[in-house]
């Protein structure tokens, strides 16, 4: 059985380059994320496919925010898909529409927490409160849970403050920002490796670019499921 701890995110522009990295990867992977920027190049038909045809598990990563009926009905209609992840903002009244969307589903809701790609000055930017970002983090999780999110979205640095709340047990830590020992950073900010991210409460990782950008990236995710094993 594939380790499903690992998601590899399909950052690429259209759904025929993510199918042949699907196809190149092979066995080796069984968790992919697709994002928002595939949308518009087949993201919910690839999603489809992979999941349908090939057995994959599928984190289709949206982030969506909105009034609360508009994310139910939208939660609705993409619950049918019976995919298994779908992120929104972590703001309580959309994640308690979005989990009204997948009743009776078993798509899991995972809120987003504070971006992962931000910091300090990009949420005074915003007119977030003052506060350290962490403990924002954690406070934001803990009330994304009491509204019913079955798991959250956190940087490796914040997720084991995540996983020690009470109202995080039994609920998913998923982390981007993962990045292999000696891969580059890319754009995230708050990173560590796939281990460091496991270590510290994280149930997945998602790792992108270091997979899909790779020589062999069959190569690439087996060598972070071994460093995961």
């Amino acid at each position: 059985m594939p380790d499903d701890r690992l998601i590899v995110a399909i950052d690429l522009p259209n759904a025929l380059e993510g199918l042949q990295l699907a196809e190149r990867l092979g066995e080796a992977v069984s968790f992919y994320k697709i994002g928002l920027g595939m949308l518009t190049g087949g993201g919910l038909a690839l999603a489809n496919e992979l999941k349908q045809d090939h057995g994959k598990r599928i984190f289709l990563d949206m982030k969506l925010f909105d009034i609360g009926a508009t994310i139910e009905s939208a939660v609705r209609g993409l619950a049918q898909f019976d995919l298994d992840f779908l992120t929104v903002h972590g703001d309580p009244h959309v994640v308690r529409a979005a989990k009204e969307g997948a009743a009776g589903k078993e798509l899991k809701i995972l809120a987003v927490t504070i971006l992962t790609s931000l910091d300090r000055a990009d949420l005074d930017a915003g007119l977030m409160k003052a506060g350290d970002l962490p403990d924002l983090v954690a406070e934001r999780a803990a009330r994304a849970f009491e509204a019913g999110a079955d798991g959250v979205i956190a940087s490796p640095q914040e997720a084991a403050m995540i996983r020690a709340l009470p109202e995080a047990a039994g609920r998913l830590i998923v982390t981007p920002g993962v990045r292999p020992a000696g891969a580059a950073l890319g754009d995230q900010k708050r990173v560590a490796t796939p281990a460091q991210a496991l270590e510290n409460g994280a149930d997945h990782i998602v790792v992108g670019r270091p997979v899909w950008a790779a020589a062999d990236p069959a190569a690439a995710a087996r060598a972070i499921l071994a460093e995961i094993s």
